[in-house]
């Protein structure tokens, strides 16, 4: 038995994400998980509301509510979409916990002791009408490096540049949009992790597994222009972790708290500190996971996340796990997504473009939208939703295929046999063929879920649903029937089989609609097919089950062209 810690990239705190959010992190860390567990692994799934910085002061404003009470109402909020889409998260955590802001001090107090933190005197940008500092997110202009007129004062997008407010041309505040800006000088602590350069750079190079997205991304910000720059890892804002060495004040930084970037990453460790302590557990229990001095040498750890999120896992948070010098756990695989994009264009929260997580819960069922993201996740280029297509996907893949299936199945058998698994007839080459032909895809099934190729492993699942339909239109039980009754009841024993082994092969990708079959068939034994020809000899003869609802109802065009235009947005 292998043991798998999988993180997702941390949703932000400031209100609900869009299904492009949701298929570049959480939702293929969830297919891991569920997959793994399936193969009996031990799991650790671990997430969590970000929940400092700016963003969060101004959306609590925005909602005349204080801070602290806004991002507990929100991460509540976040926690139940999650759940009900089917996200198996061991602990979601929050980056304001108690856990996080003693390990964040935990690693600050380290990174000086190894001389790896700079008290530095910098100037920076304030908005004299905004009456405050500007974080590097909030101060927008021209990008010096391709011109770009949208970006932020710590990045370009467009060229993925690192950069600092001050190199913006023609600066403004997105607060409020002024250009009333000036520079002063303040003092803050920086993370020189310049100085683990080539120690980043010999551990990138050496993960020759990872995806290209990943390692690109990562030597870009090594290697390009002046190469690997020290950060800023304090700010001056009212919330978020104080700025503590250890337990101890920090002379010269008080009134300061750390920079989001910092803690957010070690909420990876301090949410598996809480899942500890909620369920009663001591620190050897969130140690083992974590410190390869305490049993976390064997565990294998996978990071998923969009790429605008790749530089600060492949760099500085292993820069202060590395600079700690402490034996922490490093990531040993990080799956990175291409952004997903909305019907021509993108997604868009302030112009209510495109769907979102609650909004897609309120039209559909879950598994509906897990299986079109998870199918259509994009991992190689980027990728875009159209409503064409997912109705297309459902109506095709689920309701057509998977669902058709079971319904034909166990109506035809209730029909000739009752609600019991019918006996009588043996198994013959049509049979051993389908059994064949299962085993080898579900190998190359198993292969793509063990590599994290998403879509490859969407289209052999579907391609192990339509080798049943294929089968079952080949064998024909109806034709059957009329003259050999048991030789029909050997074709519905195998299908019946089959509706279980669907379930357990299909739970990761729709965790919902397996729980149904599963129901449906009256088993529990949900156990992963190591050998095929005893999965199709699970359910005996005699075993009772029930016929399930309807499985998938189609998408109509109507549909189609209601939800088109309701999720349409303002146009420009």
């Amino acid at each position: 038995m292998a043991r798998i810690l999988i993180t997702s990239a941390l949703p932000y705190i400031n209100g609900i994400k869009h299904l492009g959010n949701l298929v570049g992190s959480q939702l293929p860390a969830d297919l891991f998980a569920r997959y793994n567990r399936g193969r009996g692994n031990e799991v650790m799934f671990i997430c969590a509301t970000d929940e400092h910085g700016t963003p969060a002061e101004l959306a609590a404003a925005k909602a005349g509510q204080p801070v602290a009470e806004y991002c507990a109402e929100l991460h509540d909020v976040q926690a139940d979409i999650a759940k009900r889409f089917g996200l198996s998260f061991d602990y979601f955590g929050r980056s304001s916990s108690p856990q996080n802001h003693r390990l964040t001090q935990h690693f600050a107090g380290k990174l000086a002791d190894n001389d790896l933190i700079e008290e530095v005197s910098e100037k920076q940008v304030y908005s004299i009408d905004d009456g405050r500092f500007l974080p590097d997110r909030y101060i927008e202009g021209t990008c010096p490096n391709c011109g770009h007129e949208g970006a932020r004062g710590d990045q370009c997008d467009e060229c993925t540049k690192q950069l600092s407010p001050t190199d913006l041309i023609d600066p403004y505040s997105t607060i409020s949009g002024s250009k009333n800006l000036e520079v002063r000088e303040t003092k803050h602590l920086f993370l020189r992790q310049s100085r683990l350069r080539d120690t980043l750079d010999e551990w990138i190079s050496s993960k020759t597994d990872w995806p290209v997205l990943t390692t690109s991304i990562a030597k870009k910000w090594l290697h390009d222009g002046d190469g690997l720059r020290d950060r800023g890892i304090t700010r001056d804002l009212d919330w978020g972790v104080p700025v503590k060495r250890g337990d101890q004040p920090w002379p010269g930084m008080e009134g300061k708290v750390f920079y989001v970037w910092f803690d957010a990453p070690i909420e990876y460790i301090g949410a598996t500190a809480e899942w500890a302590e909620a369920n009663s557990l001591d620190d050897s229990a969130w140690e083992r996971w974590w410190r390869t001095d305490k049993g976390a040498d064997d565990v294998r750890y996978v990071q998923f996340m969009g790429k605008d999120n790749v530089p600060f896992h492949t760099l500085s948070f292993p820069a202060t796990i590395m600079g700690s010098g402490e034996p922490w756990k490093l990531v040993d695989y990080i799956k990175s997504f291409n952004y997903l994009n909305y019907d021509g264009g993108q997604f868009s929260t302030s112009k209510g473009r495109g769907v979102f997580m609650d909004q897609a819960l309120s039209i559909l069922p879950s598994d509906y939208w897990r299986w079109w993201l998870l199918s259509h996740a994009p991992e190689n280029s980027d990728a875009e939703f159209t409503w064409e297509n997912f109705q297309a996907s459902v109506n095709k893949d689920l309701a057509d295929v998977l669902g058709n299936f079971a319904s034909r199945v166990t109506k035809f058998c209730r029909s000739k046999f009752g609600e019991v698994v019918p006996e009588g007839g043996t198994y013959g080459p049509e049979e051993q063929a389908l059994i064949n032909t299962l085993d080898k895809r579900i190998k190359a099934y198993n292969t793509h879920m063990d590599d994290m190729e998403v879509r490859k492993a969407a289209s052999e699942l579907r391609a192990i649903w339509v080798a049943g339909n294929e089968y079952l239109q080949t064998a024909a039980p109806w034709a059957k029937f009329k003259e050999n009754p048991e030789a029909a009841a050997a074709v519905i024993r195998l299908s019946l089989n089959l509706i279980r082994l669907y379930a357990v092969l299909s739970a990761p990708f729709i965790p919902d609609a397996s729980a149904t079959l599963l129901k449906a068939m009256n088993t529990t034994d949900d156990s992963w097919p190591d050998d095929v020809t005893q999965a199709l000899n699970t359910l005996p003869a005699r075993h009772e089950f029930t016929v399930p609802d309807v499985l998938f109802a189609k998408i109509t065009d109507e549909q189609r062209k209601e939800w088109q235009e309701k999720f349409a947005g303002k146009r420009d």
